[in-house]
């Protein structure tokens, strides 16, 4: 490369980082992901305008209140390991946005994400002044990824589209599509100011992804979501696998660095598959991710080879779910946001590791349910050190301290104020104290935001 080439490339990328800088800000500038107006309309007017992108693939799409975002990979690995090309949508973000929009296994590279916005954006901006003109908002910024993320897949394309649902499904901006398989992942409460104070109506909103024809794959549920769901699924006349009916997780023991599972998928049991994760809700995530691509790729009447599901499973990884990120003392980070998520890190903790100490380092958001996480923890945590991120909605770290007291105790709770320094009391109060020679280790959870912000802190940014 002569000198007069690598300048002209070093300023096409400097060009390039300050265009995708512009486009993250104007996507930001939107209304943020938990600020929702319940409607369609918007992105529907969009994808048709845009030739409706989300029709030039079919959907696996996966709705539930935790572990849609493990199952969503799940999927991906078991298609790219069959040999499809994959399109993959999820949120939130542990680092940057791009890892949203994820093509083949890698998210979508800021020239490509950059083109994509400058492709929709016009159709965005004509159905932005319509709706502003009728007295309505803006297309959000989760609905302006939504639609980024079709156009990019039916760009590429993509043999596949796997869709994780952001909020609810009724009316969550991805159920502008309709998936040939729909997924329920377990369903609790979460997000009660938009989606109802009962599990009956959480599920009711959830089940709103479940359309005509579609083939649903639901896993086990709360007596009051399974009866909601099971009506759903009867009024349409669906074919539909239930954990604990049709498939199930016959057995599982821990191996090393994860699990070995035995799933009893749609068509067969597939035995001795090794899941490189920590906790048993992992298992029922593959589980689940198992019993979607039998229905995609053989209608639910065909198997898999059990050797391309153990090939696709054994190199899974799920980024902020109960991940080592560093060792000496040993570091996890889980993005459990909600008490349910709480007992499912909880249970892994117990399960799954040995520590002879643990010290939670926590940082949630104020509007979550913080008392129930806490209250989750309480019995596997020795003791906590509360602090913030650096998102604007982070609960102070006195008020959280002050809710951690409640739950813990004056004496097992240490307040401090910036997330850097919590690591390091964290580490220190893990090491100390009389635990048997056994090495003690930090959890650092709350949020998605806070198991990436601690990911970053120490040098762990793949996604």
């Amino acid at each position: 490369m002569t000198d007069h080439d690598a300048r002209r490339e070093a300023a096409e990328n400097l060009d390039l980082r300050r265009r995708m800088r512009e486009v993250e800000e104007a996507i930001l500038d939107r209304a943020p992901e938990n600020d929702i107006d319940p409607t369609l309309d918007r992105v529907r007017e969009v994808l048709d305008l845009l030739g409706s992108p989300q029709t030039t693939a079919p959907i696996v799409h996966i709705a539930g209140t935790n572990g849609k975002t493990t199952t969503a990979r799940m999927v991906e690995a078991l298609a790219m390991e069959a040999g499809l090309s994959t399109g993959r949508f999820t949120s939130p973000h542990l680092h940057d946005i791009t890892e949203r929009i994820v093509l083949s296994g890698r998210p979508i590279d800021a020239r490509r994400f950059v083109e994509t916005y400058d492709d929709v954006l016009p159709y965005v901006e004509m159905v932005d002044a319509s709706s502003q003109a009728a007295g309505g908002p803006r297309l959000s910024f989760f609905e302006v990824l939504v639609v980024m993320a079709f156009a990019a897949f039916a760009d590429a394309p993509v043999d596949v589209m796997i869709v994780e649902v952001g909020l609810g499904g009724t009316w969550d901006a991805t159920n502008a599509a309709d998936g040939t398989v729909c997924v329920i992942t377990p369903i609790s409460y979460d997000h009660q100011a938009y989606l109802g104070d009962d599990l009956a109506s959480i599920a009711d909103n959830k089940a709103g992804i479940l359309k005509p024809g579609c083939l649903a794959v639901v896993s086990a549920q709360e007596p009051d979501a399974a009866e909601v769901i099971d009506a759903r699924v009867e009024e349409l006349d669906l074919t539909a696998a239930y954990e604990g009916r049709e498939i199930e997780v016959v057995s599982r023991e821990l191996a090393v660095g994860g699990q070995l599972v035995t799933l009893q998928g749609i068509t067969r049991e597939y035995p001795d598959v090794l899941i490189p994760l920590h906790g048993e809700h992992q298992a029922h995530n593959a589980l689940l991710a198992l019993a979607a691509m039998e229905e995609f790729l053989g209608g639910g009447t065909e198997a898999l080879d059990p050797e391309l599901v153990r090939a696709a499973f054994a190199r899974v990884s799920s980024p902020g779910r109960l991940e080592i990120v560093r060792r000496s003392p040993t570091v996890l980070v889980d993005s459990a946001h909600n008490p349910a998520g709480a007992r499912s890190l909880a249970a892994a903790l117990r399960d799954s590791f040995t520590f002879g100490r643990v010290v939670g380092v926590m940082a949630c958001m104020a509007d979550k349910d913080v008392d129930g996480i806490l209250e989750e923890l309480e019995s596997v945590f020795d003791e906590v050190v509360v602090t913030r991120n650096t998102s604007p909605r982070c609960m102070p770290p006195a008020r959280l301290g002050e809710l951690a007291r409640e739950v813990f105790g004056e004496d097992r709770v240490t307040v401090v104020r910036d997330l850097p320094d919590a690591l390091d009391v964290a580490a220190g109060l893990a090491d100390s104290g009389d635990s048997g020679g056994v090495a003690g280790g930090v959890v650092a959870t709350g949020s998605v935001i806070t198991a990436g912000e601690v990911r970053m802190l120490l040098g762990v940014i793949d996604v």
